[in-house]
């Protein structure tokens, strides 16, 4: 029997249902599959970044034995250069971690332990970035052995790199305070033209310490340490952040000039 367009009307909406999956179904499958190679896209990339990783700590665990045959300085220097690359990589380094930069500097800071701005990058890159600041301090402890107040003479900035990890990132008040106090005695032995202003700021927060190893005021100083040496946005954000939580303030001008108010209270 025929079918009227009244009774046409009242059976569309069970066609439709039977219908619409059929005709979506090419689309979801093709959806689907571009989700599935996303996925393995992804899982290989992450892999080939993995074995790319392992290979570079094969290569530097074998470069801490390797004689240099009195290189050291190039060695240093080629492997901070692979060292940047490694950091640099943020693609990278989202996807397999930065657990990989205290193993650079056990070969740069043996090698060539007199250069200042070797220890900025240990110190941020692997306190801040690896969470590892034990290592940090190690190697810095290591480098430390071999310089004396008058060679380099901005060794006294060293010191300081090794209090903020101890303060900001171990917590010891105690062994901060040391360092902070080196880091003044040295400057004061030091002809660097920031020596004074070195000086002066490192025995402030040396003496904060000696009263209150939990000092805010010596912390806030720390912060502010790592705010000038920062290399990326996000850790100046934390710096300002942790300085702000404190109890203090951070101006910055328009020239880049930081201004910095200590917390009233200690």
């Amino acid at each position: 029997m025929p079918l009227s367009f009244r009774t046409l009307r009242h059976r569309a909406p069970a066609w439709l249902g039977w219908c619409l999956p059929v005709v979506l179904l090419p689309g979801l499958l093709l959806l689907q599959q571009q989700r599935l190679a996303s996925l393995q896209n992804r899982s290989t990339v992450t892999q080939d970044l993995q074995r790319q990783d392992q290979a570079t700590a094969a290569t530097l665990a074998l470069a801490k034995n390797v004689p240099t045959f009195g290189f050291d300085n190039l060695v240093a220097d080629w492997f901070f250069l692979q060292f940047l690359q490694y950091f640099g990589d943020d693609q990278a380094r989202a996807i397999t971690g930065y657990s990989l930069s205290p193993e650079f500097f056990k070969v740069i800071i043996p090698n060539d332990p007199y250069y200042r701005l070797f220890y900025m990058f240990l110190s941020g890159s692997t306190s801040n970035f690896a969470a590892q600041p034990e290592q940090s301090v190690a190697l810095i402890a290591q480098g430390l052995d071999r310089l004396t107040p008058a060679f380099p003479d901005d060794g006294f900035y060293i010191w300081r790199y090794r209090g903020v990890d101890e303060l900001l990132y171990l917590g010891d008040g105690e062994a901060a305070q040391k360092s902070f106090q080196t880091a003044a005695d040295w400057a004061r032995q030091s002809p660097h033209p920031d020596a004074p202003f070195i000086a002066e700021n490192s025995q402030r927060t040396a003496d904060f310490l000696a009263n209150n190893p939990l000092s805010k005021q010596a912390q806030v100083n720390a912060w502010a340490s790592v705010l000038s040496n920062a290399f990326d946005d996000a850790t100046r954000q934390k710096a300002i952040e942790r300085i702000e939580a404190l109890g203090g303030k951070v101006t910055i001008s328009e020239t880049g000039g930081i201004s910095l108010q200590f917390p009233e209270d200690d």
